[in-house]
């Protein structure tokens, strides 16, 4: 998204990069059950523990290892310590690494996650902040355990964690320089699950396909853009940008196009359907902005017209970040 080197960078020559999710996004979407929020005396006291320990990573190990009901929460911030500037070290250590997914096995292997009631829920919880952990990785050996995991359809809620972990973890390792030991097996496993019944675990699914890439990726996107969940249509259609195929830009017409609906005072769920919106629109713009600097060449008129009415949008980060690229595209009508 840079402009020539011969002049300086001007404040809208770039909109953000399209990006896997970080482990706090990711975090925001896990809904910590009600039963474990309850313990609060409990987790008043785990969080002065925890923060003791700081980023080291033996003690995580240690308190990770104990059958006790603040394990979900270790992990947790093992995973922010991990993300954090203090993590760079931590996430170059294998050791480590295999030290989490041999907790993570014994997990599953205890049988918790098959069970129902307070005890299942917690063993699921620690399992997906286990695997959210992992994802943080920058070693291709944490990828094995997330993949067992992924493809383990007696437990969607930890495959979608394992799903979503594996795309943080591919793109911490392209940014280290590195790839996954088996990339055949991770495109698989996502395949998989892009196949679920379950619409969340087909949306990150797609999602993930989208980051890792490949000629089967690309192909299964293809066929999500057509899936009856609007999610997951969306994640196809950004994947598809993210790899620079223009079959995105139908789906992106359909993201760019959602109107804004401002909900009556006090209306919490019309509040938070305009907040989706919003989040949508913005990275199909971002979306734009990945297709039009991939091709060079300005987008569909159809595409262009949108961006050119949401330039004038009620909400401002769908407001500031059209008409960025609003910029962007008249500079290249100029130059073309």
């Amino acid at each position: 998204m840079n402009e020539s080197s011969r002049r300086g960078p001007r404040p809208d020559d770039a909109l953000p990069t399209v990006e896997p999710p970080s482990a706090a996004f990711l975090v925001q979407l896990f809904v910590v059950p009600l039963t474990i929020v309850s313990c609060g005396l409990f987790v008043v006291w785990g969080f002065y523990w925890l923060a003791q320990m700081g980023n080291d990573p033996e003690s995580y190990v240690r308190a990770l290892r104990r059958n006790n009901e603040g394990r979900w929460q270790v992990a947790l911030n093992f995973a922010n310590d991990l993300r954090g500037p203090g993590g760079a070290a931590l996430k170059n250590d294998a050791k480590l690494a295999g030290d989490l997914t041999g907790i993570l096995d014994d997990e599953v292997a205890s049988g918790r996650t098959n069970g129902s009631g307070h005890a299942a829920e917690q063993s699921k919880t620690l399992c997906g902040y286990l695997c959210r952990a992992l994802g943080e990785f920058s070693v291709p050996e944490a990828a094995v355990p997330l993949l067992q995991r992924a493809v383990d359809a007696g437990d969607p809620q930890t495959a979608q964690a394992a799903v979503e972990a594996l795309a943080v973890l591919s793109s911490n390792l392209t940014s280290a320089g590195k790839s996954f030991a088996d990339p055949a097996a991770v495109a698989a496993a996502l395949l998989t699950a892009s196949r679920s019944d379950l619409p969340t675990l087909r949306s990150s699914a797609s999602y993930a396909l989208g980051v890792v890439g490949g000629s089967d990726s690309v192909a299964r996107l293809r066929e999500l853009l057509d899936d009856g969940d609007d999610d997951v249509r969306f994640n196809a259609a950004m994947g598809l940008a993210r790899q620079g195929s223009d079959a995105a830009w139908t789906i992106l017409e359909e993201m760019l196009a959602l109107p804004d609906i401002m909900p009556p005072e006090g209306d919490q769920k019309g509040q938070a359907e305009r907040y989706r919106r919003a989040m949508i629109v913005v990275n199909a713009i971002k979306g734009v902005g990945v297709l039009v600097d991939s091709s060079k060449q300005p987008p569909p008129e159809v595409i262009s017209r949108l961006i050119t009415t949401l330039a004038d949008d009620p909400v401002s980060d769908v407001r500031s970040s059209a008409a960025a690229l609003r910029r962007r595209i008249d500079r290249l009508d100029s130059n073309g």
